[in-house]
């Protein structure tokens, strides 16, 4: 049997000189060259339109389009491209009929995107939202599992989830949770934001009713940009924005397309993204960074630093705490000395993408070490 390919470091592809350690992909990700490139040329476009038919833009949406699907196992027909997430979910909100009395379902500390329109349809609806706080084990799947199963609970009517937990990278096993979902009746909604490109997604395995993701975290695109998978049976709802583009006789999700689709700036830069992620493949990418994430949980625990046990986490992220919480301006402090991360939920965040290499992960523990 052939070996899996491995992924060596792609730092190259990238504009980031040696001494920067950027360990902050699930904040947001550099540009790659090829991308920057495509994006120059599309404002190239716009700036001489006498020179660039415009005839030429809509196969650059469709190529993202059909890479976006191809991410997730999808069909081009199942994906609308949106602006945003947020956009995503208050369409998939304002499409979703839940009879009253069932409750919606999400972990605590959520990202707002995954809250706010679903609040207002619980409100609308007369549903109950019923949030799983932290588990002290960090086991997210058992207790998800168990909120789903609790006796006397109203029915559950919408899960909305994420592989895992965007503050920390806490893994949340949809593996596990979605067959439960399902078999419950209810509709799942997937916020793929912090998983798409970074590791393996396949829809049919999942059955989501919905998810989304961006494009400018991961697949190292450009912001303002996102993708919404709908499932055969939810596509014939209504989008947020009504124009000529998505009414019908447009079947499948591109009913839920946003206005002002053709962008030749922003669909190329993330048809380009897509097809660099595809190059390199989401299986070597998860195994590269997964390595990665390994070496610095291991230097960090050594300078105090708590991280999930490897099981419970995500490949690509890692959530670091410290009994006494973290140094006063530690997140600046490190940048002051090119190591670039986040804080969220009171704990350190760590994120390499396919530009990092050991060299990073050297300097981010040595800064540590200075600091901590």
């Amino acid at each position: 049997m052939e070996s899996p390919s491995v992924l060596a470091c792609q730092r190259p592809s990238f504009e980031m000189p040696e001494g920067v350690s950027y360990l902050d992909a699930a904040a947001w990700s550099p540009l790659p060259r090829a991308v920057r490139a495509v994006g120059e040329a599309g404002i190239l476009a716009k700036s001489r339109p006498w020179d660039h038919s415009r005839a030429t833009f809509p196969r650059h949406t469709e190529r993202a389009r059909g890479l976006a699907a191809s991410l997730i196992g999808a069909s081009a027909d199942d994906m609308a491209i949106v602006g945003s997430v947020s956009h995503a979910m208050a369409t998939v909100a304002h499409n979703l009929k839940p009879a009253r009395g069932g409750r919606i379902l999400r972990v605590a500390d959520e990202f707002p995107s995954v809250c706010l329109p679903f609040d207002r349809l619980a409100d609308r609806h007369g549903l109950t939202v019923e949030i799983v706080e932290r588990p002290e084990d960090g086991d997210w799947t058992s207790a998800l599992l168990a909120a789903i199963a609790r006796p006397g609970a109203p029915p559950l009517a919408i899960a909305t989830l994420t592989p895992a937990h965007w503050t920390d990278g806490t893994l949340i096993n949809l593996d596990r949770i979605a067959p439960t979902v399902r078999a419950a009746g209810a509709v799942l909604v997937i916020d793929a934001t912090q998983a798409a490109a970074a590791m393996p997604i396949d829809v049919a395995r999942w059955q989501p009713d919905f998810l989304a993701f961006p494009t400018y975290k991961w697949t190292l695109g450009p912001y303002g940009l996102a993708f919404l998978y709908a499932a055969p049976h939810r596509q014939d709802g209504v989008p947020l924005e009504e124009n000529s583009g998505n009414r019908p006789p447009v079947q499948g999700a591109r009913r839920y397309d946003r206005g002002e689709l053709h962008d030749p700036v922003a669909l190329p830069m993330a048809a380009e993204g897509l097809a660099l992620i595809a190059e390199w493949g989401t299986e070597p990418i998860s195994r590269y960074l997964g390595r990665l994430t390994q070496r610095l949980a291991q230097g960090c625990g050594e300078l105090g630093l708590i991280a999930p046990p490897q099981e419970r986490r995500m490949p690509h992220i890692l959530g670091l705490r410290r009994p006494n919480g973290l140094p006063e301006n530690l997140i600046p402090r490190l940048a002051e000395r090119r190591v670039f991360a986040s804080e969220r939920g009171g704990g350190l965040r760590l994120s390499p993408h396919v530009w990092a290499n050991e060299g990073d992960i050297d300097a981010c523990l040595a800064a540590l070490a200075a600091l901590l």
